[in-house]
């Protein structure tokens, strides 16, 4: 199943991707929450699984209309760096021994084809193509061979990266934060879409230009040991992003280095979840 979330942006309300169209989940429940924390923690998730393809048929709605971000407030959004070996190699960096983690705050998140907005200090903006986890369930000391119990999906994500800040400020945490740099969708893929999690192809192109081409089968920390690592130290709540780090292939490491510039088009796409197209709008 592909949840998404659609309509007028701030009123978004929860839906399931159809064939022909978006299922509004409200006219099916009602009283359903939007897809966050309540969702998964309420059991909503499991009753949306279960619903029955003739159920769904009476309840479908434009397929144009705008899709949101399909997770709503999640509690955080973390991240990890140099993740796929080529990346880190590309960038000069020796290979990390443990998950490298950092965080994006919840302001970032945007819809999977709204705008990527460019403010003054926002110097050297950079692409990041990433699989985006969804947890499910509230998880503490996970084990790596129950890691997937806990997670409800996944979604592409643009890690969207202000180079000009993050290395003046030495560190990533306000490069990577400002307000629309997690553009994300198109759906919240459920697991039984994958058939292997391990074995995905992920793509960014700018303009049409194919500028990352990589394969999940490269992270050099797979899934369940990301899980297991963060969630010794980090309660995971439902509803949370982990965004699993991007192939070689970044903009700011090329010779001479790229950068997003005003007008530009950058599209994210992941084989078997979609494509996130956002233009990058100035603000200045």
């Amino acid at each position: 199943m592909k949840l998404v979330r659609f309509g007028e942006k701030g009123k978004e309300k929860p839906g399931i991707f159809h064939k022909e169209g978006i299922i509004d989940l409200r006219a099916i429940f009602p009283e359903i929450p939007d897809i966050g924390e309540k969702f998964f923690a309420q059991g909503w998730f499991e009753r949306v699984l279960d619903i029955k393809e003739s159920d769904m048929g009476k309840n479908i709605i434009n397929p144009d209309v705008r899709l949101g971000p399909p997770v709503f407030q999640p509690s955080k959004i973390i991240c990890l760096g140099k993740n796929y070996a080529e990346h880190a190699k590309e960038g000069g960096f020796d290979m990390p021994k443990t998950p490298l983690l950092f965080c994006k705050t919840p302001n970032t998140i945007s819809g999977p084809f709204d705008p990527i907005l460019m403010p003054q200090s926002s110097g050297q903006l950079d692409w990041e193509v990433e699989l985006a986890v969804v947890m499910a369930k509230k998880g503490k000391t996970i084990a790596k061979a129950r890691a997937f119990d806990y997670i409800a999906g996944y979604m592409v994500m643009n890690d969207v990266s202000a180079r000009k800040a993050q290395f003046a400020d030495s560190q990533w945490f306000r490069g990577k934060s400002f307000d629309t740099f997690a553009p994300i969708g198109p759906v919240l893929a459920t697991r039984d879409e994958i058939d292997d999690i391990k074995n995905l192809r992920l793509e960014a192109l700018v303009n049409g230009v194919v500028m990352q081409d990589g394969n999940t089968c490269d992270m050099i920390f797979e899934i369940p040991s990301i899980l297991e690592n963060i969630s010794q130290d980090i309660t995971l709540y439902p509803g949370d992003i982990i965004s699993t780090g991007t192939p070689s292939g970044v903009g700011i490491f090329r010779d001479p280095p790229i950068v997003l510039q005003p007008g530009d088009i950058v599209e994210c796409r992941i084989e078997n979840i979609g494509a996130i197209k956002n233009q990058c709008v100035s603000l200045s």
